[in-house]
């Protein structure tokens, strides 16, 4: 979103000791918005936390000036260096059928190079006014389009971008949506094939489904949770000397891409154990009904104004009922029973409180969710 005219912008600059690279991007934000991107020397990220509150404050409260020296422009092709880091993860896919939704946005400036000719491909050419869906591959309505290609012909995996392509999702071989937490276990078919990286740290985010790790721990793998965010699991990754993380939201960290986070080489890793399972006999619908043990509720927002008073009554209601086996506090609440857990967090930017629920069956599922609803609604 925003890369209507200019589809890749960077601008680096030394600010004190450190060398800061800006993208304008809206990643997959309506055609509308527009924003930046800011990381520091080794692809570290620069979230409110760690420096945008710094620059808030200069703007807020000093004149800023133009410089007496001006600044210069450099071109540098990063392309074909960028290429071969990605085609060194990419197999031979010639027994998939792939669909691909490129959402008019940055995917469809590489994957081509990346993926070749064969994919079924939509939505390919370059437009940040987004004439066919806005880029947020977690709306509904803006993955119909791949749903349809995925069963007109008659795909193994279909496969979505958002506007700059840092975030990947997917559906399966019916065109059902996968949730993308789910994918972070897939991913653990690469990278612990055939025992490899036994003991290795794999970062979720605090609303990933409890399923995944426990996928991790049948890898011999550590499932570590955090905050949600690209400027909080980026750092908690390298923090940790982590092999891998993902988030419910699309996003997929990689200690080999400098702990950073890849739309691209998520894709070609998951279309190559797609490959390899079907070869099984194995579809990905199969292989994720195999990981998938609890009944989900997806994200549930509440618009209220008193977030923090209807998070502690709803974490104090249960804890109260039952000893929790885990509860969490660095995002919002994550309290976890020993048949059902759910994350109560609120939004940064808007008066919502976001909800998910996870329970082993669907009876109790919704009596959670229902009685969580009814303390929350007492606050509005």
């Amino acid at each position: 979103a925003g890369l209507a005219t200019t589809p890749m912008i960077y601008y680096t600059t030394a600010y004190k000791k450190y060398t800061a690279s800006v993208m304008i991007t809206a990643s997959h934000n309506a055609k509308e918005y527009n924003g930046l991107k800011i990381s520091r020397e080794k692809a570290l990220p620069v979230g409110y936390d760690t420096g945008l509150n710094e620059l808030e404050k200069i703007m807020n409260t000093q004149k800023i000036e133009l410089a007496e020296i001006p600044g210069q422009i450099f071109e540098i092709d990063a392309k074909s260096d960028y290429l071969d880091f990605q085609q060194s993860y990419t197999t031979d896919l010639s027994g998939l059928t792939i669909g691909i939704d490129c959402s008019n946005g940055m995917a469809g400036l590489l994957v081509r190079d990346i993926l070749g000719d064969e994919p079924h491909y939509i939505f390919e050419e370059l437009d940040g006014s987004f004439p066919n869906h806005e880029a947020n591959p977690l709306v509904a309505k803006n993955i119909v389009d791949l749903q349809k290609l995925v069963m007109d012909k008659q795909c193994d995996i279909g496969v979505i971008f958002d506007g700059d392509a840092d975030r990947v999702m997917f559906v399966d071989e019916k065109g059902q949506f996968i949730s993308p937490d789910l994918m972070i276990a897939v991913l653990g078919y690469h990278f612990f094939k055939n025992g490899a990286n036994k003991g290795a740290k794999v970062l979720q985010d605090i609303r990933t489904s409890k399923s995944v790790a426990e996928q991790i721990k049948r890898f011999d793998a550590e499932a570590h949770i955090w905050r949600v965010g690209r400027a909080y699991a980026a750092l908690k990754l390298r923090e940790i000397d982590g092999l891998f993380g993902g988030e419910l939201a699309g996003h997929y960290y990689f200690k080999d891409f400098y702990y950073s986070d890849s739309g691209l080489l998520a894709a070609s890793l998951i279309l190559a154990i797609t490959a390899e399972q079907k070869a099984a006999g194995k579809s990905i619908s199969e292989l994720i009904a195999e990981i998938k043990a609890y009944s989900n509720s997806g994200e549930i927002n509440f618009r209220i104004e008193k977030k923090q008073e209807a998070m502690e009554a709803v974490k104090n209601h249960f804890i109260e009922e039952n000893e929790p086996e885990a509860l969490m506090d660095f995002d919002g609440y994550r309290v976890e029973f020993s048949d059902w857990w759910f994350n109560i967090r609120p939004s940064n930017t808007e008066p919502y409180l976001r909800l998910l629920v996870e329970a082993k069956n669907d009876d109790l599922l919704k009596q959670r969710v229902d009685k969580i609803t009814e303390i929350i609604q007492s606050f509005a």
